[in-house]
């Protein structure tokens, strides 16, 4: 484990402030370009009625995130003069998922109604970014990362950590269901104004702080600290009330984001602890199904995702967002302890 050089941590903060600057900059333009154009958000009939209200809000302003994550990370590219594998890596699975959901929400706006790319469809795409993703990882891992190394969390981080080894016909399959399950976890988390966006600041910073403590692995920091300053940026918009959506564009790039960066540092299994907030958000959809379906119409929650079901309690969407982003914030600090182990 190396120590944070200080021209690491100023390379740090600029790619989060250009990051922050460009949402910032981008996102008026962006929201009253939507709004002429009337890509409005599509609510689903069966979601709280409170939400009806939010009907013909401008959504897909997560392609604002992801233009100034992409344009933050190409500067401290620049500043860092070496071609960087990992940052290749995570930005294929980034845009390879925001991809899946910008399709999708471009049907939602173009059908007038909440249902976009057939289920099919749209796991279809995910599954080949995933796949390519993968299979690329295993072969061309970072510097301080062993091939298909899955780290056992609080043992510490790199080559020197206790993990479980898979070869590559394991290790591809577990990779692609780590980001498909991940990227379900932002997108039901994506449910309420600010929250998804509030939640993963914390786990970015996580990824930030592990990817600088491995020798070789400086880029994962590099597209955290760019993942943070968008988040941050896009929060001025998205904040309750919410000028705009980041949609599915949004909520499946930042899935792909979180997947790769834990991939790609050998981090799989503390996504189960910084990004608990995701796994509750779709357990909560799975045992409101599964429950319904076996008592034949009874139901555990008012209402899944979990974050409806506190909502439905009677409390604000803000309360509720700032409880989420506590839990996120208290997890990714234990999940630090962990690599420090």
């Amino acid at each position: 484990m190396q120590q944070i050089t200080q021209t690491e941590i100023i390379t740090l903060f600029m790619v989060t402030v250009v990051a922050f600057v460009l949402v910032l900059l981008a996102a008026p333009s962006f929201i009253e370009a939507v709004r002429r154009a009337k890509f409005g958000q599509e609510v689903r009939d069966d979601g709280p009625q409170a939400h009806l209200s939010k009907q013909g809000t401008p959504t897909m302003g997560g392609a604002v995130i992801v233009i100034g994550f992409v344009g933050a990370v190409i500067i401290g590219w620049i500043r860092e003069r070496q071609i960087s594998v990992q940052i290749l890596q995570i930005l294929l699975l980034t845009l390879g998922f925001g991809l899946a959901g910008f399709l999708d929400d471009l049907l939602k706006i173009r059908r007038h109604n909440s249902k976009g790319l057939s289920p099919a469809r749209k796991l279809f795409l995910q599954l080949i970014a995933a796949l390519v993703f993968a299979v690329w990882t295993y072969y061309a891992p970072a510097e301080g990362v062993t091939p298909g190394k899955i780290l056992i969390p609080f043992t510490g981080l790199g080559e020197n950590a206790a993990g479980i080894t898979l070869p590559v016909w394991l290790y591809v399959p577990f990779v692609v269901l780590a980001a498909l399950g991940t990227d379900n976890g932002t997108n039901f988390t994506d449910g309420l104004d600010g929250l998804l966006s509030s939640v993963t600041i914390p786990v970015a910073l996580f990824f930030m702080l592990a990817g600088a403590l491995v020798s070789g692995t400086f880029g994962i920091s590099i597209t955290s600290a760019a993942m943070i300053g968008a988040l941050m940026g896009f929060l001025f918009f998205n904040a309750y009330p919410a000028k705009v959506f980041m949609g599915d564009t949004g909520s499946l790039a930042i899935g792909g984001f979180v997947a790769a960066a834990a991939v790609v540092s050998g981090c799989e299994l503390y996504i189960l602890i910084v990004g608990f907030i995701y796994l509750a958000e779709v357990l909560s959809v799975i045992i409101q199904v599964s429950y319904f379906k076996a008592t034949h119409g009874k139901r555990i929650f008012k209402m899944a995702p979990i974050h409806h079901h506190f909502e439905m309690c009677g409390n604000s969407e803000t309360r509720i967002v700032t409880a989420f982003t506590i839990i996120s914030a208290l997890l990714a600090a234990l999940g630090i302890i962990g690599i420090w182990a």
